[in-house]
């Protein structure tokens, strides 16, 4: 059965269930494209007619990926999904920004059906431009590695306009985000166009404050004592591979001008260069990296977190997956090069020997040193200036979203808490205990979406984390219970390291 809704640019025809709506493919800006390319989003010109809204729209530019099977070459993608209960009322706004390493993904494979009907939530899933199109900064290129924020930015704006015909409460609105989707969180909180357009923020494994040492990635990747890079450094990066390609040349019309006509098909060859956001331009002006701990950020209550074994995802992928498993050797040399003179210390704390295998070894060292040190710093960041929940995910029995070589657990690894969320595809083989935990952290984030608490009735209760009592709520199907996150991670010895 279709249902038909009027929003400010026209009506939609969506998609009705027995007990939700759906409507999929609504364009919230005009299409990126010529001229448009690289500008910050425009508005979406009006329809005359009933616009179709049952089928998805396309995702951004992108080429398929282990861990996200998406292609697309069509840079007509700003498009957003709503998932509605047919209850009436004004219902808590959900706004989720999906990962997928900031050049890959889209929102509409995020069926969030079970959140929306089981908690009373409208749920918005978006598009925004990913890689080179989202985050591409050049000399005189006003708004440059910011038009991925600009359009989250832009589909908040849709829903303070338009989410009241779906139900919604334009007023109580929470932005959530996993890892890529995580870190574009952190930057609204930090970024000012964004304030005023969410009011309740989670940060789903979002490495905002994640200092990484080398090969804590894949094989080869560098050191990064910060993950955000300033607008010159990229802009720097830009005309160096814009020379190598040889994109721009004399006589042809400004560097801006050539770029916009570059094909689609070369650009998305180099996108993931550009995958994240920057700062030092209009719309992100100071790195959160020092913004979030100097308190400078909008105060709305936060719930922040991540998974018990997040670099197990990573070390599966780009080592055994790719046919280059961590050996005993590798992985006396992944000390090394990560962390210098520390490395024998790191060894005897992280002894090869008490693991399966090195890889499981290299996985828990970066586990702890990157990840569960960038949770912890957020977590005491936040709580210093507003109301702040942390979790750890820790069902180490979890579903791998994607194929992990035989004999490697995937543990509580990176994502691995999304497929409890949402239904990606069909949905996930969970365990009856599983489903209840599912059941569980849908209903603890709706809480806190509605009121900035996630307890309630029947569930075990949540203390807010501070740095007096560090309360990290463990998501677990057997207990959820305080854990010591500190402890569990070894963050005294990382931390004595720094």
């Amino acid at each position: 059965m279709n249902e038909i809704v009027e929003l400010d640019s026209g009506r939609v025809r969506g998609l009705t269930y027995e007990k939700h709506r759906l409507f999929q493919g609504i364009p919230y800006a005009a299409p990126p494209v010529g001229e448009l390319r690289w500008c910050s989003p425009q508005p979406v010109a009006p329809w005359p007619q009933v616009r179709d809204a049952t089928e998805p729209g396309n995702p951004c530019p992108q080429l398929p990926q282990d861990f996200a099977d998406i292609a697309s070459l069509d840079e007509d993608c700003l498009f957003l999904n709503v998932t509605a209960p047919r209850t009436g009322g004004s219902k808590p706004v959900m706004v989720w920004l999906h990962g997928g390493g900031g050049a890959n993904g889209e929102g509409a494979i995020f069926d969030a059906h079970r959140l929306a009907v089981a908690e009373d939530v409208v749920v918005v899933t978006p598009n925004s431009r990913l890689g080179i199109f989202g985050n591409f900064a050049y000399p005189g290129l006003a708004g440059g590695g910011g038009f991925g924020i600009e359009d989250q930015q832009a589909v908040l704006r849709w829903v303070q306009r338009n989410i009241g015909a779906f139900g919604g409460d334009p007023g109580n609105v929470t932005l959530f985000g996993e890892s890529y989707g995580g870190l574009n969180v952190s930057a609204h909180l930090v970024a000012p166009g964004s304030a005023g357009l969410f009011h309740r923020a989670i940060v789903q494994s979002g490495f905002a404050l994640l200092r990484s040492p080398a090969g804590a990635w894949a094989p080869g990747s560098p050191k990064m004592p910060a993950i955000w890079l300033s607008i010159v450094e990229f802009e720097g990066l830009a005309e160096h591979l814009v020379g190598q390609l040889g994109w721009v040349q004399p006589g042809k019309g400004s560097a801006i001008e050539q770029l916009r006509r570059i094909p689609v098909e070369q650009l998305i060859n180099v996108s993931s260069v550009f995958s994240r956001p920057v700062f030092g331009g209009a719309v992100l002006p100071e790195s959160p990296e020092q913004a979030l701990p100097g308190g400078r950020f909008h105060r709305v209550p936060v719930l922040a977190g991540g998974t018990r074994d997040e670099a197990r995802l990573f070390t599966a992928l780009f080592w055994d997956a790719a046919g280059q498993p961590i050996t005993p050797d590798g992985y006396d040399k992944l000390l090394a090069d990560g962390f210098d003179a520390a490395a024998d210390k790191v060894a005897e704390r992280y002894p090869v020997d008490a693991h399966a295998t090195p890889s499981l070894a290299w996985a828990d060292v970066i586990g702890d040193a990157a990840w569960a040190r960038s949770v912890w710093d957020l977590a005491t960041a936040l709580s210093a200036e507003t109301t702040t929940y942390v979790y750890e995910f820790a069902d180490r029995d979890a579903p791998p979203v994607v194929p992990f070589p035989p004999g490697f657990p995937p543990g509580a690894h990176h994502s691995a808490e999304v497929a409890y969320q949402f239904d990606l595809g069909n949905p996930a083989p969970l365990t009856e205990a599983q489903r209840q935990l599912a059941a569980t952290i849908n209903r603890y984030w709706a809480n806190f979406a509605r009121s900035g608490d996630p307890n309630g009735p029947d569930l075990p209760g949540w203390q807010t984390f501070s740095a007096a009592d560090p309360h990290v709520q463990s998501l677990h199907p057997e207990q959820i219970t305080g854990t010591d996150f500190a402890a569990e991670h070894r963050l005294d010895f990382w931390n004595a390291l720094a």
